[in-house]
């Protein structure tokens, strides 16, 4: 990326820890980048793109003779690289790629109460039939797509079953298609795209903020760790069975009021373990400090209990 002049320290105060926030950020990034054999030029194109596309969004009020220039000083990108990137982005288009019939289906599952059992879990569905089967569920998701290809697509990716009773079984209780390696880069992309766009919002003094928190231990045992894991998903699937009826009561009342339909919401949890790095004595830090509770615009230590 082009040089530009780095802002000094008086001017930017706050410059070490952005930067050593963008570290961070890459790090990741970066280990995908390497493990997938994705050479850094590509990303780096696709980062040039990037700080073009904030630039342009940070000052849509310029005139199309004026954005070469904006974004070039915003960015420190020369010109002519501006002018590239600006041609190339608009050859390419923006879009959201819809969501797919068979996220949809599997969703509709699991939120829909006269298809879980007692203990909130997803019931098998005949394959065929009145409803409840899964060939009237799928008919209320699309009917550009048969039923039979719905279902073959399902147990294509490992999320479903069929019994010797041609019955179909939610083989899974969250949506994530491992065989499928292209809709596992798409959630990447999407829920941690949002989750880093709700925390940069956040930093950026937005109001309200966005809920961005988190519950923090560097202290535990693996034996421990393995232990919250069925508190985490228990909680993972109530918010969904109580958040997507919620949803589209909500979605249907907006279309009875007329209310113009132009904001989007995504509600997710995530949790992430790993081994503690080892301190210069060869041992884990045996930090004793109690969880901590942290969000993107809080970093004080405080009890889990406090929000």
């Amino acid at each position: 990326m082009d040089a530009g002049d780095t802002p000094d320290a008086p001017a930017r105060p706050d410059l070490a820890a952005l930067l050593a926030a963008v570290q961070a950020l890459l790090q990741p990034l970066a280990q995908l980048a390497v493990t997938r054999g994705l050479p850094c030029g590509v990303v780096e194109e696709s980062l040039r793109a990037a700080f073009v596309d904030a630039a342009l969004r940070a000052h849509a009020d310029s005139t199309p003779g004026r954005a070469v220039s904006r974004v070039s000083a915003a960015t420190g990108l020369n010109r002519r690289e501006v002018g590239r990137l600006i041609q190339a982005r608009s050859a390419q288009g923006a879009g959201r790629p819809a969501r797919s019939p068979v996220s949809e289906l599997v969703t509709r599952w699991l939120a829909d109460p006269a298809l879980r059992d007692a203990d909130g879990l997803p019931v098998p569905l005949p394959r065929q039939g009145p409803a409840p089967s899964f060939e009237a569920l799928a008919q209320t998701v699309t009917r550009d797509v048969h039923p039979r290809s719905l279902l073959q697509e399902l147990l294509r990716l490992g999320v479903a079953r069929l019994d010797a009773h041609d019955a179909v079984h939610l083989a899974q209780q969250a949506f994530v298609p491992r065989e499928d390696q292209v809709r596992m880069l798409g959630f990447l992309a999407e829920n941690v795209g949002d989750h880093l766009h709700a925390a940069v919002e956040n930093v950026g003094g937005r109001d309200p903020a966005h809920v961005e928190q988190a519950i923090y231990q560097d202290a535990m045992s693996a034996t421990a760790v393995e232990a919250m894991r069925p508190l985490i998903r228990e909680h993972w699937r109530r918010l969904l069975a109580e958040a997507i009826p919620r949803l589209e009561a909500l979605e249907a009342e907006d279309r009875a009021q007329g209310r113009p339909m132009d904001q989007r919401l995504r509600l997710g949890l995530f949790s992430y373990s790993t081994a503690v790095p080892p301190t210069e004595t060869g041992t884990a830090d045996a930090d004793t400090d109690p969880p901590t509770h942290r969000s993107s615009g809080a970093r004080r230590k405080r009890p889990p209990a406090q929000e």
